[in-house]
């Protein structure tokens, strides 16, 4: 199938029981960067009050209420002035971007709820939040961040693979790219070459400053509902075609050594949910809290052989108007913010209603969000026929 060919609608005996039952009504985003004179509350009202206004909601139409790095729902719901039916506050960690929408999802499929407001606010920047440091399950190691972690993952895969520090220069730029056309990204007008990526000042070998994700205070909002009711709503509904979602920790207290490569596999079940193949895709959101998470995660769903991430994308295959892939076309969490994979599921959505203007992928009909963790999760979302 053509990516310029719209997508028909499964036939009814579709083996999972969701597909196309499930379409975001609205979103809202605010800005990224520094605002101390507000916080995740304030943050999340913002992006809130603009995901209302893009579905044609009013807040009184909410009845589920599910909150991410929001300290009290309770507190949250009484500033908007709702009264959810359904509400629930997931863990921090971004992995639960996409574990949230999957639980707004079984809430809405099964009555519980209508119209579910899903709300990430984060002040990290303002309050300077620091990602590591103290007592976490790699402490023993003395691997207390993220970025500690991941740099050892792809030490360990420069050498079972012979990969290099150059080969996620590909990565960076070509977010970096899609960045300079997002007029709204924090790094939008200030272009990156692969020298500027090799060059940039090491943070924890071998990774440097431009393999890592940028935190910003910001916040992002998505309402969900059925198919049927976001027919009649103010845009153009976005369907969950498919959702997948794999959990290991057998290395939750160590780094892991296999890339994620266990859970990726297991989470190309989406194909087969969706009725979408790997081929009708128009593009990818992947979440990028560093640059080789990228690899790792196109290699573990099978773009690629485990191990060749590096010669995949090397010629600009992630870049839009250059390759097959266009990847976080925002810029992602390396040039747009760090917002958890909020802000790239919203992404997507924005592409599928052909609202991003220069960065658009032409004819976008169905993308693919891959999120590479011990908790490893893909889902699919198609633009409505």
């Amino acid at each position: 199938m053509s990516i310029h060919t719209p997508i028909a609608a499964p036939a009814l005996n579709a083996p999972w029981p969701l597909r196309d039952k499930i379409a975001f009504a609205g979103i809202g985003t605010t800005a990224y960067g520094n605002f101390p004179d507000t916080d995740s509350y304030g943050l999340g009202c913002e992006a809130l009050n603009g995901a209302l206004d893009d579905a044609g909601l009013k807040p009184s139409d909410i009845d589920g209420l599910i909150v991410n790095r929001i300290p009290s729902y309770e507190r949250f719901a009484e500033i908007m002035g709702i009264d959810p039916q359904y509400c629930l506050m997931t863990e921090a960690p971004g992995r639960f971007a996409s574990v949230s929408l999957a639980l707004a999802a079984q809430a809405i499929a099964t009555g519980a709820a209508k119209h579910v407001a899903l709300v990430y606010g984060n002040n990290g920047r303002s309050v300077r939040m620091q990602y590591g440091g103290g007592d976490s399950q790699w402490a023993p190691w003395g691997m207390t961040s993220p970025g500690a972690i991941h740099a050892m993952m792809w030490r360990r895969h420069m050498h079972q693979f012979g990969t290099t520090h150059a080969d996620l220069g590909a990565v960076s730029t070509a977010f970096r790219h899609h960045a300079c056309l997002n007029p709204d990204a924090v790094m939008h007008g200030r272009p990156m070459t692969t020298a500027d990526h090799a060059e940039a000042r090491p943070i924890c070998e071998p990774l440097k400053l431009l393999d890592y994700c940028l935190i910003n205070d910001g916040a992002v909002a998505w309402i969900v509902t059925s198919a049927e009711r976001a027919r009649d709503l103010k845009r153009p509904p976005v369907l969950l075609s498919g959702y997948t979602r794999q959990d290991a920790f057998h290395y939750g207290s160590s780094p892991a050594d296999d890339f994620w490569y266990g859970n990726l596999s297991a989470c190309r079940s989406v194909y087969d949910r969706a009725g979408i193949g790997r081929d009708d895709l128009s593009g990818l959101g992947i979440y990028d809290n560093f640059s080789p998470t990228v690899l790792f995660s196109l290699e573990g769903l099978g773009f690629c052989a485990q191990g060749e991430g590096g010669e995949f994308v090397k010629d600009g295959t992630l870049q839009l108007g250059r390759g097959r892939w266009p990847t976080n076309t925002s810029g992602g969490h390396l040039s747009d913010s760090y917002m958890q994979g909020w802000g790239i599921i919203a992404e997507c959505v924005r592409q599928l209603r052909h609202d991003c203007d220069a960065r658009q992928i032409p004819d976008a009909q169905a993308l693919q969000y891959i999120c590479a963790t011990n908790i490893a999760q893909s889902l699919i979302l198609r633009r409505a026929a």
